[in-house]
């Protein structure tokens, strides 16, 4: 990564901004004749894209509306002061307790939000604006909060939950309706104890988690830098920015193909680049990726899907998750540097196709979180992105 840094220097690292260079005539030629179809393997050609209309939000919100409130099975998930620390799921956690575990129920009521944001005429609207209200109340909140201000919590959920509470934050305060702005506000007390949690961990994590589960590191900050640009939270993007920077700048040649592991919902390598794509400027991330995962910019570079060998198995399902994650990263990745990345569309809609009709009539072991990721990962589909 030598030749970075001087760039970095340059810049002041996370302040430079846009494109410092113009591409040569010749880069330009090469780009144009790399975008040709005729490079692209013939099974990416044939991956039509799944679209998120109507019809299909009528039956993806079925799945968050079925959860929110089913509180059992469940899984706590926490750490006992003592034998009074016990209670019904519902008990400790007044707005989440539904959907398996708490950080689901946080990303199903994401979903209601987003899906309701989305498609203003859903057949069930006024259902999901009841399911809102009821559960993001102010009294609720403070439910919450009360549980995360206990002497054993406060690393609870840390930081994939937290990840997830940002972004219902960020669904909430950017939904210009009336009821957006009250559950907001209603949710901001432990909005901002999550900002704080963030504020205070990440100074003193010396070493990023690199796994394919909740506790990745560069997921976490992913959802986190958005909720801090959707906010105008300078103070909290410039730390997540520093942190990634001092976690992943270094990085090079990701062994992807150790991916993925036995039961992944998120790669490990693909999630870098999600962040680094976020806290580096163009030129900066450019020759990052080039030594990171140099094999992205190939027309030709395949990933084979993440296979699910049993759906009943709730481990086992996390690769449709997977599916589902890798996808959004390609999206992303796509939509922001498109001369560069456009042929990863293709592979984000094969990756999709594979995963997208098991929701419907999936056991709950999947459909309680499953819709989330599908969700978001079509909605990173029709997203413009900033260079």
């Amino acid at each position: 990564m030598k030749r970075i840094i001087p760039v970095l220097i340059l810049c002041g690292l996370i302040a430079c901004k846009g494109d410092q260079s113009q591409e040569t005539e010749k880069d330009k030629s090469v780009i144009d004749s790399l975008n040709s179809e005729e490079l692209l393997p013939e099974n990416l050609l044939k991956s039509e894209p799944v679209v998120l209309n109507l019809e299909e939000a009528n039956k993806l919100v079925e799945l968050p509306l079925g959860c929110i409130d089913t509180e059992y099975p469940n899984k706590l998930g926490q750490t006992l002061e003592n034998e009074a620390a016990i209670g019904e799921p519902s008990e400790l956690h007044p707005a989440f307790y539904g959907c398996f575990d708490w950080h689901s129920s946080v990303h199903a009521h994401w979903s209601l939000v987003k899906l309701l944001k989305n498609f203003p005429e859903l057949e069930k609207k006024e259902a999901v604006k009841e399911a809102l209200k009821n559960s993001l109340s102010a009294e609720n909140i403070r439910g919450e909060l009360d549980y995360f201000k206990r002497e054993e919590s406060d690393s609870y959920e840390r930081t994939y939950g937290w990840a997830w509470l940002l972004k219902l934050a960020e669904e909430l305060r950017t939904w210009k309706d009336p009821l957006g702005a009250e559950l907001a506000d209603n949710l901001s007390p432990l909005t901002d104890l999550v900002v704080q949690r963030y504020q205070e961990f990440l100074p003193k994590l010396n070493y990023p988690i690199r796994v394919g589960e909740h506790t990745n590191t560069a997921f976490g900050l992913t959802f986190a830098y958005d909720y801090a640009v959707a906010t105008e939270n300078t103070k909290f993007k410039d730390l997540i920015a520093k942190r990634a920077q001092d976690f992943y700048l270094k990085d090079d040649d990701c062994p992807l193909s150790w991916e993925p592991s036995g039961y992944d919902f998120l790669s490990p390598c693909l999630e870098e680049v999600d962040i680094m794509r976020r806290v580096l400027p163009k030129n900066a991330f450019s020759m990052w990726i080039d030594d990171f995962m140099p094999q992205l910019k190939k027309k030709d570079f395949v990933m084979e899907v993440g296979e699910v060998s049993d759906r009943t198995d709730g481990k086992l399902v996390h690769l449709d998750g997977l599916n589902f994650s890798r996808a959004w990263v390609f999206y992303g990745l796509a939509k922001q540097y498109p001369q560069q990345y456009g042929h990863l569309e293709n592979l984000a809609n094969a990756h999709v196709a594979y995963s997208f009709p098991n929701l419907a009539g999936d056991s709950y072991e999947g459909g309680h979180w499953l819709g989330t990721f599908a969700i978001y990962s079509l909605q990173r589909a029709g997203t413009k992105e900033k260079e």
